[in-house]
């Protein structure tokens, strides 16, 4: 069984979010399980500089393809150097300024027809997959391209995040080479635009999303982003799969990252990793506080503003908060205010830190990630697997991976006070040795490693090829 999985980022070459985990991990986890498994990927500087043993394979007339490993798990990369498109400073999709890059649609466009040309019987590499699969609108062209041109391989097109479409206005259609035919209400129009997501929905053989929860909820108004028709219209065709995580990565026993280690079976350590969070971040070494953790996309998605209402009163109960991450501009202020306004019990970190997130993970006594909607979410998963048990909304992967008063603690209704009667529920937990002892070790016994999730994709890809 050959596979192509197509992203446009991958850990640890380049990040931007979840996507780039799933992207370095889920190979890995296929090629584990002897599946013939090579990663698309653009050829953005950062890529180019960190694969291993990079060679040329084939020069074609718009791009250069070149092949390394993974520096961590020997997976076969493709690397598609083009350098107007890809050799550019900024992150894969914005520029410096935040701003979409203007050609975007060509970039990606561009990813989804080399895609389409590898999984064609004239494949430029001398190796032609019986599934292409596709992540997010990035990728999501390459289904239409492989059923204009005729391909015999099957696609399969994961959403990690309906919201994000990736629709664009319709003169782009014939500027990267669709056919017209293409743009109908049956094809990749959507209210007057190109959406890459809508194609990708519509001409792939199988859609998943990376939680059963957030399957079913993408299928209604609330949380289909206007594809809720053709996804109900789909249903037969839509899988949920759980997303695991590295436990290799991301092990409390091992974390390079850590001042101190610790297991299940000796937590002593996470007690020394926490005051140095504290002593870190300027927050009072107190190791009775409990010291609640934010590692997140600072967004109204994620549910930050309810934190924000409620933290004066969770902090008036004795607790602290750390909080590292970045994105609109009135949560980084509003957050970075409240760290001045209660020094030494809230901290505040704009930006985006590796070591500082691993360290807030296994430093924190709790985890905050009240989603108004997750598809899955792995950072609930770093928690468990810390012993920081999480606070979550009943919504997509939160809902399939934690369990209230089991591994975590959890709400239902999108409010303020939902929230902080679930914080302090959890505080209340956490002032009971016993109680809260016996959460953080349920959750830190939970198998939330890829070889699960990748054993239900090998179902999917053989059922598609039978």
């Amino acid at each position: 069984m050959r596979i192509l999985f197509v992203t446009s980022e991958i850990y640890p070459l380049i990040k931007t979010g979840g996507l780039a985990d799933v992207s370095g991990a889920l190979p890995a986890a296929l090629a584990s399980l002897g599946i013939d498994v090579k990663v698309l990927v653009p050829g953005y500087p950062a890529v180019l500089s960190r694969l291993d043993d990079v060679k040329v394979i084939t020069h074609l007339p718009d791009a250069l393809l070149l092949e390394g490993s993974m520096p961590n798990t020997r997976v076969p990369v493709i690397a598609i150097e083009h350098h107007d498109y890809f050799s550019r400073e900024g992150n894969p999709y914005l520029d410096k300024s935040g701003c979409d890059w203007p050609d975007n649609a060509a970039r990606f466009g561009h990813l989804s027809k080399i895609a389409a040309r590898i999984a064609s019987k004239d494949s430029p590499i001398g190796w032609m997959p019986d599934i292409v699969h596709c992540n997010d609108w990035q990728s999501g062209l390459a289904p239409a391209f492989m059923h204009f041109s005729g391909s015999k391989a099957k696609s399969v097109l994961t959403i990690h995040n309906i919201a994000f479409q990736g629709n664009f206005p319709p003169d782009w259609v014939e500027r990267i080479g669709l056919p017209m035919s293409a743009y109908t209400m049956h094809g990749a129009e959507f209210h007057g635009h190109l959406s890459f997501l809508k194609a990708g929905l519509f001409y792939s053989n199988a859609i998943t999303t990376v939680s059963p929860t957030y399957a079913m909820e993408i299928q209604t108004p609330e949380m289909g982003c206007g594809m809720e028709g053709l996804l109900s219209h789909r249903k037969h065709d839509v899988h949920g799969i759980l997303n695991g995580i590295d436990p290799e990565e991301w092990n409390p026993g091992t974390d390079p990252y850590l001042p101190d280690h610790y297991d299940a079976s000796r937590l002593e350590g996470k007690l020394g990793v926490k005051r140095a969070l504290q002593a870190r971040l300027g927050l009072e070494q107190n190791d009775g506080a409990p010291l609640f953790g934010i590692v997140s996309r600072l967004t109204y998605q994620k549910g930050l503003d309810l934190v924000h209402a409620c933290a004066q009163g969770f902090v008036d109960q004795g607790a602290q908060l750390a909080v590292l991450g970045s994105g609109d501009h009135e949560f980084e202020r509003a957050f970075l205010d409240l760290a001045k306004r209660c020094p030494g019990q809230c901290a505040a970190s704009i930006g985006y830190d590796e070591a500082l997130a691993h360290q807030i993970m296994a430093g924190s006594d709790i985890f905050l990630m009240p989603s108004r909607f997750e598809p899955c979410g792995l950072n609930q998963m770093y928690g468990m697997r810390y012993g920081t048990p999480p606070v979550v909304r009943k919504t997509g992967g939160l809902a399939d991976s934690v369990t209230d008063n089991e591994t975590g603690f959890m709400f239902e209704h999108t409010s303020a006070d939902a929230l902080y009667r679930t914080i302090s529920r959890a505080i209340a937990s956490y002032r009971d040795k016993t109680d809260f002892g016996r959460i953080m070790k349920n959750g830190m016994e939970q198998d939330f490693g890829w070889t699960n999730s990748a054993k239900s994709y090998v179902e999917l890809y053989a059922s598609l090829m039978s």
